[in-house]
């Protein structure tokens, strides 16, 4: 029985470009958030801008989950996807909890919502997504499940470091190939192409530098005159970003 590699992320948290690491990899079957279509099309909780639906995908959650299933049947899978998109219905299915090993990719707030803003200013609260990460990483723990927890800025600031200790920790093995890009933009990723522009574009994650960092700050703050939710959404999600950067392992 092979295991599935849950990563558990929020929007804009740098989440494609460890999805690519790990397809760079070669040795896992990946899926790019086959749970987007219970959330957007199966549910309609809203529209999802820069998203063309593929007619042959599953939509609901089971047929979702048991579609992942039955890859796992041939080869390892990683799949990265929302806490907000399965929660709280995930919490009840055992039979998916046993074959999954689960991971959280967070990032400062601060940078995420501005990015998710550029792209969709209608935006809602539970779409920021760490809520919905902190509710899912504690039940799992309150379960006796032992979830990764990792900073988008550790694996920007030593990439390999950062990894080679995410992998030990779920029990992969180090694989030096997975971080030079060789391979074409994977078909999955054409249904959300308007979200992926630089990563899509990219051979390698870019060390982050102070000088990005106070220009993301700088770039929150003009933002939010013209977007006061912003604040809204960054007072209400910090606290939780805090209680997940404080279980992180990186």
């Amino acid at each position: 029985m092979n295991r599935i590699y849950a990563l558990w992320s929020h929007p804009r948290s740098m989440s494609t470009a460890m999805e690519r690491v790990m397809r760079e990899r070669g040795d896992l079957d990946c899926a790019h958030e086959p749970f987007m279509y219970d959330y957007y099309v199966h549910r309609r909780i809203r529209v999802m801008p820069h998203f063309d639906v593929r007619p042959d995908h599953p939509v609901s959650y089971a047929a979702i989950r048991d579609h992942l299933i039955a890859r796992s049947e041939k080869a390892p899978v990683f799949f990265k996807d929302m806490s907000y998109y399965v929660m709280p219905h995930i919490l009840d299915d055992a039979v998916f909890a046993e074959r999954l090993v689960d991971a959280f990719l967070i990032r400062d707030p601060v940078a995420s919502i501005a990015s998710y803003h550029k792209l969709d200013p209608e935006v809602t609260l539970d779409e920021i997504g760490l809520e919905a990460q902190w509710r899912h990483y504690s039940a799992l723990k309150a379960a006796g499940r032992s979830p990764v927890v990792i900073r988008a800025e550790s694996v920007r600031q030593d990439t390999r470091g950062a990894m080679a200790r995410f992998w030990q920790a779920v029990g992969l093995p180090f694989s030096e190939a997975a971080f030079d890009w060789q391979s074409e933009k994977p078909k999955d990723w054409e249904q959300v192409g308007g979200w992926h522009g630089d990563v899509s574009a990219s051979k390698g994650i870019r060390p982050l530098t102070e000088e990005e960092i106070r220009a993301q700050r700088e770039t929150f703050e003009k933002m939010a005159q013209d977007h006061p939710n912003m604040r809204a959404h960054l007072e209400h999600h910090r606290p939780f970003y805090d209680l997940l950067a404080a279980e992180a392992l990186v």
